[in-house]
């Protein structure tokens, strides 16, 4: 009997060392912080077009020329519609400003609101870069993603919690679920369209979310023109936002 009961030991061992696992633990933040590098370089302009869509179908668009410097520091400028050219929004880590032309000082808003409406908030037209704002508990590899949970480094930052799919092969975002302090779901953005846009940067050139706080409502981004570039500090100011359309060329 003790014999049958080794040998019946040995055979479930061996069956449980044969058995693929579902899925592999890595490095969280390694993951995360590869994923910032792949998005964007530490310093780049680009042109974004980002569209509203009520449940109607009716259509609002916006064209903005961003720029950004380091991990928490980024500019917007307002190029389209006419009714909101000249504006422009800057970031400076967890505050942000928006400047309206012949209005006066740039006033402070928070990164709940929103400078367009529509399902995108300041925090994800301003987005720094996700390791800047969250740390990554965990992470696992399925079939051809990573999954990683990320929290909030601060009660500043928009969202408490995020669930994020990462395609193994760019490194880049496919889902991303964002979730408040309650865990109640607050939006869910999806990336799409990946795109060669030069000087090594190959990632979405689509986001798009919704929400079921807005059911029916649904919001696009869509990026163009991303490259590196070098700016001035003082492009990361107050006084520089009436300035912003100056460094288009």
């Amino acid at each position: 009997m003790t014999c049958f009961r080794t040998l019946a030991a040995i055979l479930v061992l061996v069956g449980l060392g044969s058995a693929a696992p579902a899925a592999q633990a890595f490095d969280a933040q390694a993951v995360l912080e590869e994923v910032d590098r792949r998005m964007a370089p530490a310093t780049y302009e680009m042109y974004r077009k980002l569209i509203n869509i009520e449940p109607d179908g009716s259509r609002k668009e916006f064209v903005l020329y961003t720029v950004k410097k380091g991990e928490d520091r980024m500019v917007a400028l307002f190029l389209d519609p006419p009714s909101e050219r000249g504006r422009s929004t800057l970031r400076l880590g967890e505050n942000l400003w928006l400047y309206i032309p012949d209005v006066g000082k740039p006033i402070r808003i928070t990164s709940l609101q929103s400078v367009v409406g529509g399902v995108f908030n300041n925090a994800d037209i301003l987005r720094l870069d996700f390791a800047t704002e969250y740390t990554a508990s965990a992470a696992v590899e399925a079939d051809d993603q990573y999954v990683l949970d990320l929290k909030a480094r601060g009660p500043a930052v928009a969202y408490d919690r995020l669930k994020m799919w990462v395609d193994r092969d760019t490194h880049t975002p496919v889902t991303i679920e964002a979730y408040a302090a309650s865990g109640m779901l607050i939006k869910t953005l999806h990336y799409s369209s990946i795109r060669d846009f030069g000087d090594g940067i190959v990632r979405p050139a689509m986001l798009q979310t919704d929400s079921p706080l807005y059911k029916g409502y649904k919001s696009v981004m869509l990026f163009d023109g991303i490259r590196p570039r070098e700016f001035a500090d003082e492009v990361f100011t107050l006084d520089y936002l009436p300035k912003v359309g100056e460094l288009r060329r």
